[in-house]
């Protein structure tokens, strides 16, 4: 069937849904196995329900379904990628099709990241108005059957919920069963999708004109109280973050103050002045929801594209809190779901392009030090996959190293950890160079709960124990501590610990020798592991009942 497969090819597709019809008449089928995500949701620090101002992206790129349709990859030359995941909370797969189901290689990569998947019901113009009377108007059972079947795809595709976008007016009749409908489907959506969201797009009032508000109100509120939280239009103006901070209360994070990356109408920044209406919205304590950040590639070009979004994000990290792991075992090659080659052991076995979201990785974070430091994605040479992670910068006269942060951590640390680092220095003198790992900690009677981007200094820093081979019981998985190969070093490490919190993971780059001259370096990051070494040495769990379905051949 067309839907499912593409026409040309064969190959597994996804898809979204037209009309009413389409979405009343919706039933599970063998053939949309392939579209469900295979991947929970991380857990991360701080939860999505905590009180901080949220980041939501919402992506919105030439009609949507494009070359991230095709959910076991494709050969595409420069496709966009989006890889920030530390710096956001939610992000909302949108188009113009009536239901939009997220592509599930973008649930896959968010969720393997600790992101929320929202998709897409939107009705607008003429025939929105048609749909809308057709299902608001007609009263409970009609518009009952458009919840259950809008909770029931959440649940089966397992993304987490949807962005409500009505963008027509509507009849008395329509309107007066809307706030009933927003209930009833956030209702649904808690109870089919654990940690499931239903957000309002600022469209329609009360009344039921068409009129966007800028801003929560009275005439639009009735909504937000009915649901998860309300995404605003985009030409605000700061007394209108004032206003809507007061009324909202102490719901004020479920506030997504719309930000249009393109600038279209009376807005304050866009591109790359996006930093100046976020400084504004994180003032008056809102989230913040950015649309169609994929102007950095539309706008911009494909050429430059990673590096334009590294400047683009960069200019924003002051605005968006970052999120901590908190789970182990952390484990990364910090490949994109994209590549030029495919490698594997530090080895290009493909040359090519080739796009597949489902295999991007644990991303880090990206930091910038005033030009002294910074971390970017290199497709030239990778340990696994399609990129490794490249870090830049320059060790001080005097300084004997560097440190640069990877991921912050927020969890007890286990008894005993292994760590395992793949890296490779380029440049004329790689021996000038010692590459370590570096865990912080605190102990445990901090707090964890609140806001981790003000949390206290660690107070243990702790430079894990080499090991010149893995223990024996660790032979097999620590194979790498063995392999390094095609020019990558491995290291394997130990690091012992009791009554206390981890805290950041971060890479140190030091001279062999002190110097009083200033040193640049480049390091490519392969591959980084951290291990609780008690659960690793438990054998797995038997795996039983396997099948295989739709076996194509050709």
């Amino acid at each position: 069937p067309a839907r499912y497969f593409d026409t040309k090819t064969t190959e597994p597709i996804s898809f979204f849904l037209s009309g009413l019809e389409e979405l009343l008449a919706w039933q599970p089928n063998s053939n949309d196995d392939f579209n469900i995500s295979a991947v929970p949701l991380a857990k991360r620090q701080p939860p999505l329900h905590s009180r901080r101002p949220r980041t939501l992206v919402c992506h919105d790129m030439r009609g949507g379904y494009l070359e991230d349709r095709f959910i076991q990859g494709s050969a595409t030359r420069n496709p966009y990628v989006f890889y920030h995941w530390r710096y956001i909370d939610i992000f909302v797969y949108f188009s113009h099709h009536t239901v939009t189901i997220p592509p599930v290689v973008w649930t896959n990569a968010a969720h393997r990241n600790g992101v929320p998947v929202l998709g897409t019901f939107i009705t607008e113009w003429t025939d929105g108005e048609k749909l809308c009377e057709a299902f608001l108007a007609g009263g409970e059972e009609a518009y009952g059957a458009v919840a259950e079947q809008l909770a029931r795809i959440a649940q089966h595709y397992r993304f987490d919920g949807w962005l409500i976008n009505i963008e027509n007016t509507l009849s008395a009749a329509a309107v007066g069963n809307l706030t009933p409908f927003l209930r009833d489907l956030t209702a649904r959506v808690h109870s089919a999708v654990p940690g499931g969201l239903v957000i309002w797009y600022d469209s329609v009032l009360q009344d039921g004109t068409l009129r966007w508000q800028n801003e929560l109100n009275e005439q639009n509120r009735v909504f937000f109280d009915a649901c998860d939280g309300l995404f605003t239009n985009y030409n605000w103006k700061e007394e209108q973050l004032e206003h809507t901070r007061r009324l909202a209360g102490p719901r004020h994070a479920d506030v997504y103050v719309g930000v249009d990356v393109f600038g279209r109408g009376d807005v304050i920044g866009g591109g790359f002045d996006t930093d100046k209406s976020l400084r504004l919205i994180r003032q008056h304590s809102l989230s913040a929801a950015i649309f169609a950040p994929g102007w950095v590639y539309e706008h911009l070009g494909e050429e430059n594209f990673l590096q334009n979004e590294n400047r683009f994000w960069g200019l924003l990290a002051d605005y968006l809190p970052t999120h901590s792991i908190c789970t182990l075992p952390l484990t990364t090659s910090f490949s994109l779901g994209m590549g030029t080659s495919w490698f594997l052991d530090g080895k290009d076995e493909e040359s090519g392009p080739w796009y597949d979201l489902s295999m991007q990785e644990i991303q880090p974070l990206y930091p910038e030090h005033q030009g002294r430091l910074s971390t970017s994605c290199c497709l030239q040479d990778a340990w696994c996959g399609g990129s490794s992670l490249r870090l830049q910068g320059t060790i001080p006269p005097g300084e004997e190293h560097v440190a640069i942060r990877l991921f912050s951590l927020q969890m007890p640390a286990p008894p005993k950890l292994f760590l395992t680092l793949l890296y490779k220095l380029e440049g004329l003198q790689p021996d000038d160079f010692v590459v370590s790992l570096e865990v912080t900690t605190w102990d445990s009677g901090t707090c964890l709960e609140g806001n981790p981007t003000s949390l206290p200094e660690p107070n243990g820093r702790h430079h894990p124990r080499f090991l010149p081979a893995p223990p024996p019981g660790l032979a097999k998985l620590l194979a790498a501590c063995h392999r390094g190969s095609h020019g990558w070093t491995s290291r394997c490490y130990e690091l012992e610990l009791q009554d206390c919190n981890l805290r950041d993971l971060s890479v140190i780059v030091s001279r062999q020798q002190p110097s009083p001259q200033e040193t640049s370096f480049t390091c490519l990051l392969g591959e980084v592991r951290v291990l609780d070494t008690a659960s690793v040495a438990a054998s797995p769990p038997q795996v039983h009942s396997v099948t295989a379905s739709q076996l194509w051949w050709q």
